[in-house]
């Protein structure tokens, strides 16, 4: 693997996001069928690798540099739960899986994205490309998902293209650069505990969050794109591919 700075790998992932969720933007946008057909094989691909790395690699990476690092997990994952609950009890709104529909929620998580992206990449570069891919793969889905539910709430689709992506796409990279110098600065046990918070984070994301919303569209093979992102995330993990 090439060796590139900290900041530099932030970068690539952070943007990267933000290219991705545009494509999936501009694409529905386009009238593109099969994006919307693939949007639950993308999720389930994404959570598979996430849930993986938060169990297997960035929780026990936390705990050894924090023994508290477990608190920080379960505090990341109710902060997730209790953000969500409270955005659709204010919106009215059900289907606020990704903090979509009210700008707070998309802008939210999005910036949480972006932070952490530095978490991970200052923890470890193994925990960051391994968080970095599922978090990217879920950007194409996330950006589709956005677009159709501004639509579905009256905007235009110019509007809502543009729209989405300053608060869904845009965000990222901006949460990334402004959490970045904060965390690179952090010492080993206090790093420990910012790693565990976003493994909690990680696995709300994958396990109640990407996978339900996957699995609600019952579509052919999506537990095969599951099964494949567990694998790729084993695969590069075993064979200290990173």
């Amino acid at each position: 693997m090439i060796e590139l700075g900290t900041f530099i790998w932030v970068t690539i992932f952070a943007t990267g996001a933000a290219i991705v969720n545009s494509l999936g933007i501009l694409t529905v946008h386009k009238g593109k069928e099969w994006a919307e057909k693939l949007k639950p094989h993308f999720m389930c691909f994404a959570s598979g690798v996430l849930i993986s790395v938060s169990l297997m690699f960035a929780l026990p990476e936390a705990i050894e540099k924090n023994s508290y690092a477990g608190f920080a997990a379960l505090t990341g994952f109710l902060f997730m739960f209790l953000s969500k609950s409270l955005i659709e009890r204010k919106t009215g709104e059900k289907s606020l899986a990704f903090g979509i529909v009210a700008a707070e929620g998309i802008g939210i998580h999005s910036l949480l994205d972006g932070a952490i992206y530095a978490v991970t990449f200052s923890a470890s570069i193994v925990v960051g490309f391994l968080s970095g891919i599922g978090l990217v793969v879920h950007e194409f889905a996330e950006g589709v998902i956005i677009y159709g539910l501004l639509i579905s709430g009256g905007a235009s689709r110019t509007k809502a293209a543009w729209f989405a992506f300053l608060v869904a796409a845009l965000t990222t990279p901006v949460g990334a650069f402004i959490a970045y110098p904060f965390i690179s600065k952090l010492t080993v046990p206090v790093l420990g505990l910012a790693l565990g918070f976003v493994s909690g984070v990680l696995i709300y994301i994958s396990a109640a969050h990407l996978l339900p919303e996957a699995r609600g569209y019952e579509k052919k093979h999506s537990l095969w794109a599951f099964g494949v992102g567990v694998v790729l995330a084993l695969f590069i993990v075993m064979t200290k591919f990173v």
